[in-house]
């Protein structure tokens, strides 16, 4: 089992259920510490996991991660260098299958690895940010949608109390889904997205109808991925792997909105990695078991680059999208 991408609300329940249907069928389940980096690096960091380790433990209610996580991609070094080490790692550790929980793009880097290995791989698609194609639901996101509209709520009573119009900037990435579920669950005032162009001066409007109406405060939420009014993104820094690092557009608007529309005062609130926080919802601890029993099902099949998806309100099964 290896996890890549951040933590996150249910995570800890995915592996659960995994070990929990492996141990009926009797199999040994190596635990990798930090994602890949369990098997690439000197020595091999892992553990056996049995259902001792959860039986009697608090993990499977918790966030974070039991066995650590990473999303570094591949690093400084090639892809190939990588998946040399990882093919190594494999047959040092005698792996016969891997259940990679993360998002498209950890299932992506690690499908490239395995096809180098030689050893099947099964994922589940974990993620806040709900991006992973195929699947109606990811682990993980119900439960920071739960947080962010939490926190919308406590925003507005301050807002109201201070005569402010308060920008609460999410997580999210090039998706709007979290920013999209909790405005509309938290009746926000306000919501951008990536997917669709705005202009501030559209913003503008819809605070001096709230204005007219007699109401004092309101709540805007936005997308961390959303580009700046012209369609530019606000930063060009990269992370080590060459993906946008985000962050920042929520102060951007602020200054924006203040500059050309006093009647309020704007501020700005970003939630940051306190979505990935929180104790996990029903129905990602839901996802979470019958993703991780299906993984094992699966194996058990001898399938191979396979997925577990939600769709049409239950578990299924699809090829992943990154070979097709």
């Amino acid at each position: 089992m290896c996890i890549r991408d951040r933590d996150c609300a249910g995570l800890n329940a995915v592996i659960s259920s995994v070990v929990k249907a492996a141990s009926q069928k009797n199999w040994e389940v190596y635990g990798i510490h930090n994602g890949t980096d369990g098997i690439t690096e000197k020595p091999h960091s892992y553990e056996i996991l049995t259902v001792h380790n959860f039986s009697d433990s608090p993990w499977p209610r918790l966030s974070g991660s039991y066995l650590g996580s990473i999303n570094k991609g591949v690093r400084l070094e090639s892809v190939d260098e990588m998946s040399r080490k990882f093919a190594i790692g494999v047959k040092e550790l005698g792996l016969d299958a891997l259940i990679v929980i993360g998002g498209d793009g950890s299932m992506n880097i690690v499908s490239n690895y395995c096809r180098g290995s030689m050893v099947k791989m099964i994922g589940i698609p974990k993620t806040i940010d709900n991006d992973t194609p195929i699947t109606e639901f990811s682990v993980g996101f119900q439960s920071a949608v739960e947080v962010c509209t939490n926190a919308i709520d406590s925003l507005v009573w301050t807002a109201r109390s201070h005569n402010r119009a308060i920008i609460m900037e999410v997580m999210g990435r090039d998706a709007g889904h979290l920013a999209m579920h909790s405005a509309l669950a938290g009746q926000a005032d306000v919501c951008l997205v990536p997917e669709i162009p705005y202009r501030i001066d559209g913003v503008i409007n819809r605070l001096k109808e709230i204005k007219a109406s007699g109401r004092n405060y309101a709540v805007i939420v936005v997308s961390e991925g959303i580009k700046t009014e012209d369609g530019s993104h606000l930063s060009d820094r990269k992370n080590m792997v060459g993906e946008a690092v985000y962050g920042g557009i929520g102060q951007y608007l602020c200054d924006q909105i203040s500059s050309r529309y006093k009647e309020f005062q704007t501020r700005v609130t970003t939630l940051g990695h306190i979505q990935r926080s929180g104790v996990p919802v029903a129905f990602d601890r839901l996802l979470a078991t019958v993703f991780g029993a299906k993984a094992v099902e699966l194996i058990d099949q001898d399938e191979d680059n396979k997925m577990v998806v939600w769709k049409n309100g239950k578990v299924a099964v699809s090829y992943t999208h990154l070979t097709l």
